[in-house]
């Protein structure tokens, strides 16, 4: 054993056996759409005089999540995002209405003096009702100023009874505290305690001895409590208070006909005080425990059968070195788990489909190495299996370190770019792509390293994989198809898949989920088996005309509405009850249509940029028609999958957009291995004409193509017969994008890039060795093999 292979194999050991702790001992961080919940993001929106920038929202935050611990709801999560968002997350809440009414009254809490009765019609509203009694007690801190309106209000009481209201004269960031308490000894029921703040109470006592000064039962000697244009609470000022004494500073105590429920939510209500700016919902998603679990399973047994399958299929292959690539695979998918629990990352639906995908392209640097050996091998059959191994994983580096590029450039437009849950399929993607290049180059390496240094392994040709030509390169040899005589031929039939493609996105439209066009998806489940027809009539009679039904899952009803608020859905559920029994809400989508444009825009963006970022790659990492018509290939993939959906009739969402840039990497990854080999031909043979190097070239890349094309193929279909609604429409479409970009890497990057070559003046690429600092003529250092001590005779 050599030191470098001592090395890796010490590496390869600590690394597995800190991933084995980490999986032990600690535990993934589940996203609401695993473990259930619900998620609310909020956008800030800029008031008469207070911009919504990053410290109003950081402050909102801060005023919200006092809010929303006052619910009681276990563990919630907020967090600002970009400027002006704030994105609020609640575990096991599957009904939003309580969360979403106390998030969603936005506007500044105020105090108003009373002026009189109101002459317009008033605006409804039924908050509690209650009357004032207050006890001193000094504030403590110093609020901000408080706010004064624009002009007087008209709004209606608790009653209904129309009240024209002064300017506000305190803000609700005046209130310290407010509490509810029930007065058992008193019989004074359930009342609101308030705790002002020292300049709020002056500015409080100001106010209450101006009411005093008007008569008891008058409505001038009332105070309104307002929140968003509603008044919520109009005590009495307590006739024990005199004219321009007012109450003092400090506790005011709010007592009337309060129900427990009601004395709580005006407490948290007045104690969440005034949002710094208002905020709007524009989306909101629910998802039921039971699907986060049924996904985790089937993406688990997906896993489990995917990898087998890859792991039986390469080792039938590559025999004994195809089965150390499996356990090498195995390692992958600890240490990748390991990396995301230890970093924190959270783990989503999407985010766990990145994760068994990339299992199943984990296999791809292994089969490049090998079928590198393999050439070594049959191009000197008298040399060592290990300096045959060695060489392969030298010459398979540049397209090992190229794929995996292109592959993290969309991993990272899906993270910068993507919105939600999407992110996390960037991440997981990422990390699965750097942990495959650490088990392919490190683990495996030092693994088939030792076995080839065991002579039963290197004399037995027939044991170890590589010692022989595989059965499809042997027969292609053989064949030797002309495939590029006449290039053209090829750029029409991807044309015509093309025009096929387009033309069912102009005939049958592409339907866009809620998340691109705003509105409210929501699936159920019944107790009692409802069809589609008989649903659509009930929600019809139940007012929701436009209502659009469809099945979901194992018998369940997926209800597809525009504008629809969380009474709405309520609604709407208990109409389905009335067919279907217990109706149980599984997952719930609320888009707003601002945001909806906004994910729209964004994910053409995502779709541009990622054609120009792997186009500004490849044109540096390779000649510039070889760019130009690996970024055809790759648009002419992204055509033909969407195309696909448009024919299918199948939804195009957020995790449509992941699947659509994986593609995208993936296209690209295949051309990028087609090219390097033409290069390296292209250099060595400088006076061949072009499209023999083509052909030579994808002849010898084949079979790389299509066995790690396998290995995708297992897992995807693994996802899309287990996965469910949830995971299915994924991997339909990285399947159809697999099997097109394996076909365009061949038949429309290649004929593409001779077709530019012809008009192209530049030289053939320099020889393998000679770079721009090597003079023309001059000797190169050869590179001796590890094993060649340098003697000859």
């Amino acid at each position: 054993m050599t030191r470098a292979t001592a090395v890796r194999a010490v590496l390869a050991v600590a690394v597995l056996l800190a991933s084995v702790v980490i999986t032990l001992t600690m535990s993934p961080r589940l996203g609401l759409d695993l473990q259930g919940g619900t998620r609310i993001v909020l956008q800030a929106h800029d008031s008469d005089t207070v911009t919504a920038d990053r410290e109003t929202t950081d402050r909102t935050l801060e005023v919200l999540r006092q809010r929303i611990d006052s619910l009681g709801v276990s563990e919630p999560t907020l967090t600002r995002s970009g400027e002006d968002r704030i994105i609020v997350e609640l575990p096991d809440v599957q009904d939003p209405r309580q969360a979403a009414e106390v998030i969603g009254r936005t506007a500044q809490l105020s105090f108003h003096g009373v002026e009189g009765p109101g002459t317009g019609k008033p605006e409804t509203g039924e908050p509690p009702a209650g009357d004032s009694e207050t006890e001193g007690a000094d504030g403590r801190k110093k609020p901000p100023a408080p706010d004064t309106g624009p002009g007087d209000l008209t709004l209606p009481d608790e009653q209904g009874r129309s009240l024209a209201l002064g300017p506000s004269r305190l803000s609700g960031a005046g209130v310290d505290d407010a509490t509810a308490a029930f007065d058992a000894q008193g019989g004074a029921g359930w009342s609101v305690s308030l705790t002002f703040r020292k300049d709020a109470g002056q500015d409080w006592k100001k106010l209450t001895g101006e009411a005093a000064c008007h008569p008891a039962g008058d409505d001038r000697r009332r105070v309104a409590i307002v929140l968003d244009e509603k008044v919520i609470s109009s005590p009495q000022v307590d006739p024990s208070v005199g004219c321009r004494v007012g109450l003092p500073s400090g506790t005011t105590q709010i007592t009337g006909s309060f129900s427990a429920d009601e004395a709580r939510d005006l407490a948290l209500l007045i104690k969440g005080g005034a949002l710094p700016v208002p905020v709007e919902i524009v989306e909101q998603r629910t998802v039921g425990p039971t699907l986060g679990a049924a996904a985790i399973e089937a993406s688990a047994q997906a896993a489990l059968i995917g990898a087998a399958a890859t792991a039986l299929f390469i080792t039938v292959v590559y025999r004994l070195f195809g089965a150390l690539a499996a356990v090498a695979l195995g390692a992958y998918g600890v240490i990748s788990y390991a990396a995301l629990v230890a970093l924190g990352v959270t783990l989503t639906l999407p985010g766990l489909a990145g994760f068994v995908l990339a299992i199943g392209m984990a296999v791809d640097a292994n089969v490049l190495v090998f079928e590198r050996a393999r050439e070594e091998c049959a191009d000197r059959p008298k040399r060592t299996l290990r300096s045959a191994l060695t060489t392969g994983f030298q010459k398979a580096w540049s397209a090992v370190a190229d794929s995996n590029a292109t592959t993290l450039i969309a991993a990272g437009l899906l993270f910068f770019l993507g919105s939600g849950p999407v992110k996390g399929f960037g991440v997981t993607l990422a990390i699965g792509v750097v942990a495959s290049m650490f088990s392919a180059l490190v683990i495996a390496r030092a693994l088939t390293e030792i076995a080839a240094n065991r002579r039963f392994v290197s004399d037995y040709r027939g044991v170890n994989g590589i010692g022989r030509p595989g059965a499809v390169r042997t027969w292609l040899v053989r064949k030797d198809p002309q495939l590029f005589r006449r290039p053209l031929r090829w750029l029409v039939v991807s044309a015509a898949l093309v025009a096929v493609a387009v033309a069912g996105i102009v005939v049958r439209g592409i339907d866009l989920g809620v998340e691109f066009t705003g509105g409210r998806l929501v699936e159920y489940s019944t107790s009692r088996p409802v069809d589609v027809e008989t649903a659509r009539d009930t929600l019809a009679a139940a007012g929701f005309k436009d209502a659009e039904v469809t099945t979901a899952g194992d018998g369940d009803l997926s209800v597809r509405t525009g504008k629809l608020d969380n009474d709405g859905e309520h609604a709407l559920r208990s109409a389905l009850a009335e067919e279907g029994g217990e109706t149980k809400k599984v997952r719930d989508e609320l888009i707003g249509p601002s945001l909806g444009d906004e994910l729209r825009r964004n994910a053409l963006i995502a779709l541009g940029v990622a054609v120009a970022v792997q186009l500004a790659y490849l044109a540096v990492r390779f000649r510039w028609t070889f760019a130009v018509a690996s970024v055809v290939a790759m648009v002419h993939d992204v055509i033909l999958v969407v195309g696909a959906f448009a024919w299918l009739g199948r939804p195009v969402d957020g995790i449509f957009l992941a699947a659509l840039l994986t593609v995208i990497g993936y296209s690209v990854n295949d051309s990028v291995v087609v090219f390097d080999r033409v290069r390296e031909l292209w250099g060595a043979n400088r006076k061949t004409p072009l499209d023999t190097i083509a052909r030579r070239a994808v002849l010898q890349t084949v079979p790389r193509t299509v066995n790690t094309g396998m290995g995708a193929l297992f897992i995807l279909a693994a996802l899309a017969v287990l996965g469910g609604d949830s995971l299915a429409d994924f991997a339909i479409a990285l399947l159809i994008g697999i099997v097109v970009g394996t076909w365009s890497s061949v038949f429309t990057a290649v004929p593409g890039a001779l077709a530019l070559e012809r008009s192209a003046k530049a030289p053939p690429p320099p020889a393998p060795g000679k770079g721009k600092g090597t003079a023309r003529g001059k000797a190169r250092t050869v590179r001796r093999d590890p094993l060649d001590n340098g003697a000859r005779v």
